[in-house]
């Protein structure tokens, strides 16, 4: 029977909790790195035990921890990040120019192929790749020297470099998203990249249609179909049909379309899920109801499930790293909040159980199915 293995990144540490196939019983480990800011966990696709995880502090800076036994031991491989160059400013809030800055790793994407290449997307938005195992870490400039960069600004949580998709039938074509820039594409590895905003709509900018400013907090893929991506923007749940080239909006009849989180189904490529909440300025759900809505029609037609989730007084969040799925049969969903709960899902969405409370404000969720 398989196992599975959840990685679960908080305010003040790391943890990992594994289960059989039956996902009804969890033992937790951690806090791995406690007291630090572990902004996401990931493990290789190609390589079960190799994990990489970033560490991030105000007083001590980035580090890239690495293990190669599955998260039993780590070791810190890399906090140097270089930058490619001189690259001018991008706007702040009030429209006045800002240096570009490195703060933080939000997010790390191991290669589909090779255990030791690694991407990585950062605050202020930069594209970062190691072929190293995180040893040294190199920017790939074509991104931030796009010529919309200058136009670029940080959503409220900064400008997060928070996504990143690799097309499983074309290495060459990655998708990143920036909070508060938009989507960009890339068809050549990287070196050159291209806005993927058309449809996109924000009455919080000069021109709600432009061509980048637009705050997305997370796009998502089925690998079965890689042209066709889900957006859960700061307003609005989008879709694309034609690898980004154009996006309409399939918020339906959600209560809200504000929401972090978006995910599809390992086996069915029209159903996903999102956490709405209440609004851009109330982060928690509606009436302090947890529910995740769940469309079988890829959007527009969506259904609450609240079977083991809390009804009354709640009042979390779910961040957009903090949902994700399985790859068994049936599908597993989970999800962890600002509150410390992780929930888990073993019959694709249908009932919940909490593996976990009490833990630090959750960051992110990723899961591994292991042979």
């Amino acid at each position: 029977m398989s196992k599975i293995r959840a990685l679960v990144g908080t305010r003040k540490g790391a943890f990992i909790m594994t289960s059989d196939g039956k996902r009804q019983r969890w033992d937790v480990s951690g806090p791995h790195f406690a007291g630090w800011e572990i902004y996401h966990v990931k493990g290789s696709p190609v390589d079960p035990n190799r994990l990489y995880a970033s560490q991030s502090s105000g007083w001590f800076g980035q580090v890239i921890q690495r293990s190669n036994d599955g998260g039993k031991t780590w070791e810190a491989v890399g906090n140097k990040f270089v930058y490619d160059g001189p690259t001018g400013t991008h706007l702040w809030y009030d429209g006045t120019p800002h240096p570009w800055e490195f703060k933080r790793i939000w997010h790390l994407e191991p290669s589909l192929t090779d255990p030791d290449t690694v991407y990585a997307g950062g605050e202020d938005a930069a594209l970062f790749r190691t072929t190293d195992g995180g040893q040294s870490w190199q920017e790939l400039p074509g991104l931030r020297r796009h010529e919309s960069g200058p136009q670029w600004m940080p959503g409220a949580g900064g400008m997060g470099l928070h996504t990143i998709l690799i097309d499983p039938a074309n290495p060459q074509r990655m998708y990143i998203a920036i909070s508060a820039a938009g989507v960009f594409r890339t068809d050549d590895g990287g070196n050159s990249w291209r806005p993927m905003n058309r449809g996109l709509r924000s009455e919080s900018i000069p021109n709600p249609t432009a061509e980048v400013g637009h705050c997305v907090h997370r796009i998502a893929m089925h690998r079965s179909r890689p042209g066709v991506l889900f957006m859960q923007k700061h307003w609005d749940v989008m879709r694309s049909d034609n690898a980004s080239e154009s996006w309409t909006e399939v918020s339906g009849n959600l209560p809200t379309d504000f929401g972090f989180p978006i995910d599809v189904h390992a086996h069915e490529p029209e159903t996903i899920y999102v956490v709405p909440i209440k609004s851009d300025s109330e982060h928690y759900p509606m009436d302090g109801k947890l529910r995740v809505y769940r469309s079988r029609s890829g959007g527009n037609d969506w259904e609450a499930f609240t079977d083991g989730l809390p009804q009354s007084n709640c009042y979390v969040n779910v961040l957009r790293e903090a949902m994700c799925v399985d790859s068994l049969d049936p599908c597993g969903v989970y999800f962890g909040t600002t509150g410390g709960q992780v929930y888990a899902s073993a019959d694709a969405g249908d009932s919940w159980t909490p593996i976990v409370r009490d833990l630090p404000a959750v960051l992110s969720v990723e899961v591994q199915v292991l042979p």
